[in-house]
């Protein structure tokens, strides 16, 4: 596995965003051979975007350590506008990581806004669908589902 090759040896923390990211971040984690850390965030936007493109965004649920002088890669479930995670990079950024990456399970990146994030793994990328299954819910359910599924609207 390629993360587990560029981290080897270094002082690495996961950090993933609850709660979509949680089954990727786990499974990620058992296949890192490494001794590594696993630490979560919880995020909420709201309100929309403002003038310039800047998402508002509430950190919900702070990191429990510190990052200051370590690897952190960040594990999303999905990076589409990158407007929420262009806030959460900012925010460890201000915590003077070594080193800061990102690691997403589906990429949209005919959807992203924020050009220079550091998408360094992806697993997939993906057509413009909505997801549910492993991790991604739609209204809070179906997370449990073991696999990805496209999901499907009735119309009325």
């Amino acid at each position: 596995m390629q993360i587990a090759a560029d981290y080897a040896g270094r002082d690495l923390v996961l950090v993933a965003p609850l709660k979509g990211s949680l089954f990727f971040a786990a499974d990620l984690s058992r296949a890192i051979s490494s001794v590594h850390e696993l630490d979560f965030v919880e995020l909420a936007g709201y309100g929309g975007a403002e003038p310039g493109g800047h998402e508002r965004v509430r950190l919900l649920k702070d990191l429990n350590g510190s990052v200051e002088g370590r690897d952190v890669l960040v594990v999303e479930d999905v990076v589409d506008t990158g407007l929420t995670l262009n806030y959460l990079r900012k925010l460890l950024e201000l915590r003077r990581p070594a080193s800061l990456g990102i690691a997403t399970l589906l990429d949209r990146p005919y959807r992203r806004l924020v050009d220079d994030l550091p998408v360094r793994y992806v697993g997939f990328v993906v057509p413009d669908e909505y997801f549910v299954g492993y991790g991604f819910d739609l209204d809070e359910r179906h997370r449990n589902l073991p696999d990805l599924r496209i999901a499907k609207f009735r119309r009325t």
